[in-house]
């Protein structure tokens, strides 16, 4: 958004009076003064008239390591959800990317920004997601071969993209996929006629859950990590 248009929308000054404002060096852009009307800024910039804040919300984005049971929810009449996890001050103002099933464990990304969240979880992205998992019967020699060719679901009439498998044990896999549906990795078993037990997000892209986090901790995102997710 402009720096003009901001102002009007945030006070009862008119356009016209908003791009003097600027132009006269009343307004300051995260603590420098702007006098072009047409800056650009966004929702995290600080803004400032006279000696009056327009705007001041810092970017938060964070990683959770959530536990089995927390549903991925703001709020919930009967389950605890994951935003309980983390500090009472950020809870109104964050939202998830990219959600977990209530049994499934792992990596969350926690943040308010919604531009960066979808960047990371647009399907148009193919965002890679990485799991452990572990199966009721031992893994099929043919598994990798038919996620690889990618597995039919009917309820949307839509072939997944290719996925990798990675064997860890008879029972056990990574399990690298590129979209986010509805049950989706269980849907997979099931169409290969085995079942999962048990399901963990260790990555997003190149965000991987940090090994030092135990179930129900969470920590702010490195630069790289955040900026990982963003377009080019």
């Amino acid at each position: 958004m402009r720096l003009d248009r901001f102002i009007c929308k945030h006070t009862e000054h008119s356009h016209q009076t908003a791009r003097r404002l600027v132009a006269s060096g009343r307004v300051q852009v995260d603590g420098a003064i702007a006098t072009d009307p047409r800056f650009p800024v966004n929702a995290f910039s600080s803004i400032q008239l006279d000696d009056h804040i327009l705007q001041q919300q810092d970017a938060v984005y964070l990683m959770l390591n959530k536990p089995a049971g927390y549903l991925s929810a703001t709020t919930d009449p009967v389950h605890p959800t994951v935003m309980e996890l983390v500090a009472d001050a950020l809870r109104p103002q964050l939202h998830i990317a990219g959600r977990l099933d209530r049994a499934t464990t792992g990596l969350m990304l926690l943040t308010n920004d919604g531009h960066w969240s979808r960047q990371i979880t647009a399907p148009e992205h193919k965002t890679p997601k990485t799991y452990r998992v572990t199966t009721k019967e031992p893994i099929s020699t043919s598994a990798e071969m038919e996620f690889a060719k990618g597995i039919w679901l009917a309820r949307e009439a839509v072939w997944t993209s290719p996925a990798q498998i990675e064997r860890l044990a008879e029972t056990h896999c990574r399990l690298t996929i590129y979209e986010g549906r509805h049950h989706q990795i269980k849907r997979m078993f099931a169409a290969i006629g085995n079942e999962v037990c048990a399901l963990h997000r260790e990555s997003m892209g190149i965000i991987q859950l940090d090994p030092h986090l135990a179930p129900g901790d969470s920590r702010a995102l490195t630069i790289e990590e955040q900026q990982s997710c963003l377009e080019p």
